[in-house]
């Protein structure tokens, strides 16, 4: 339990500045940051799935919270829904032959969005996994040869082909740029010969970002985006009788953010620059929702982009800390942290180089075109046991560490938001 001093200074950690009257701890309030998340992350919105029940009712919620703030829909969009179609694969059946002998449909999984037929075919790439602590690393070096893939699971790793197995059944949604085709194979020795074919099926679904304005006063045409995403997993393996992903911190604290913001400057009332506001869709299986609002922005209009992911807990640094992805692409971090001085809010680089967040989360469809999109963050990645399991859920957040970031990223974007700054440019992705 927090002792009473440390609740005393948690109310106070981001105070507004000297000469700055803003009192944003009365506008940015713990007990509706709580209301809205706990409402993200219940158990009926069934983890916030792509394509399911319950990320259409996670959508009607979002709106509905932008509609009582009195947010604008995004021109060009009908109402709050940014709503695009992608096109969902899935394998039919299936057929693989060794030495002449067929291996039963229940040992068999493919990935491809097209179907095809392979007599022995030489251009084919023959992979043998072996050891579970490595197969990732070793799958990742057969997909990146851009080949097409023969990958025979040793019989050892049965659960980790029984994974991979479920996942493909599902199909895959096709941003038609990739074109590679893979076949899992459990329990069979690597072939002299061999014959696979598979057919496919393909349906067109729909996806929806959900996205709110503020109209800037006099800069109207320059755009400052606030963003995370909503979905999450859905139901997964169960765990302890549970199969539901909430996804509380992963991305309902960053959703809950961008609501949280959008209403804080709602309020204020005095934007000069356009504000967005969207919470992204099917962040999980690709980023294919802010890959969209990319196309539909112009990006040198676009002057930031907050995207917040996973703020539920207290950074490596401790409390009244986060760190940003990215923080040496542009001056967007010296900023923010420009603006928290007097506060005991700080902002640093980030801890995990290694894990390469710039590009893992919805701020990489705009960095790439040179915006100064960035991922404000406090999560503990390589020590997250919760991350993408049925343990995230809204009992393991801190409100007060989320509702304290929340605030200092309101305060710290306001002179970005005022049109006083503007970042430097990322370079542009070459393609």
């Amino acid at each position: 339990m927090k002792s009473k001093l440390f609740i005393a200074a948690a109310a106070l950690l981001v105070a507004p500045v000297a000469g700055f009257c803003q009192d944003v701890n009365k506008m940015i309030v713990q007990t509706d940051v709580e209301r809205v998340i706990k409402t993200l992350s219940a158990d009926d919105m069934q983890g916030r799935g792509t394509f399911t029940p319950g990320i259409e009712k996670a959508a009607n919620f979002v709106e509905g919270e932008f509609k009582a703030a009195g947010l604008k829909p995004m021109e060009g969009n009908q109402g709050y829904r940014q709503t695009f179609y992608q096109t969902r694969i899935k394998p039919v059946n299936p057929k693989v032959i060794f030495d002449g002998v067929a291996i039963p449909d229940e040992k068999v999984a493919v990935n491809t969005n097209m179907a095809f037929n392979w007599k022995s075919d030489t251009t084919v790439k023959v992979t043998k996994l072996t050891d579970e602590a490595n197969f990732r690393k070793q799958l990742g070096t057969a997909m990146r040869s851009g080949k097409k893939l023969l990958i025979i699971f040793d019989a050892s790793l049965a659960d980790v082909f029984k994974r991979v197995r479920d996942r493909a059944v599902k199909g895959m949604i096709s941003d038609g740029t990739s074109s590679q085709q893979i076949v899992y194979v459990l329990g069979a020795s690597e072939p002299k010969s061999f014959d696979a074919s598979c057919e496919v099926s393909k349906e067109n679904l729909s996806l929806s970002n959900i996205v709110g304005v503020i109209p800037g006063k006099t800069k109207p045409n320059e755009y400052v985006v606030f963003g995370g995403h909503y979905d999450h997993l859905g139901i997964i393996k169960p765990m302890q009788g549970d199969s539901i992903a909430n996804g509380a911190d992963d991305d309902a604290s960053g959703t809950t953010a961008v609501i949280e913001l959008a209403k804080y400057y709602k309020k204020l009332n005095n934007n000069q620059r356009t504000l967005i506001f969207v919470t992204f869709t099917a962040e999980e299986i690709g980023g294919f929702g802010s890959r969209y609002f990319a196309t539909k922005v112009n990006p040198d209009q676009v002057i930031a982009l907050f995207n917040i992911e996973m703020i539920g807990k207290a950074s490596k640094f401790g409390e009244n800390s986060a760190f940003i992805t990215g923080f040496e692409r542009s001056d967007f971090g010296p900023i923010l942290q420009r603006n928290l001085e007097g506060t005991a809010f700080k902002f640093y680089p980030d801890p995990y180089p290694e894990q390469n967040l710039f590009y893992r989360s919805d701020n990489a469809s705009l960095a790439a075109v040179g915006v100064p999109a960035h991922t404000i963050s406090t999560d503990q990645i390589p020590t997250d046991k919760l991350y993408h399991t049925v343990k995230d859920e809204f009992g393991s957040l801190d409100v007060t560490n989320i509702t304290a970031t929340i605030r200092a990223i309101a305060l710290s974007s306001r002179s970005i938001v005022s049109g006083k700054d503007t970042p430097t440019r990322i370079p542009k992705l070459e393609n």
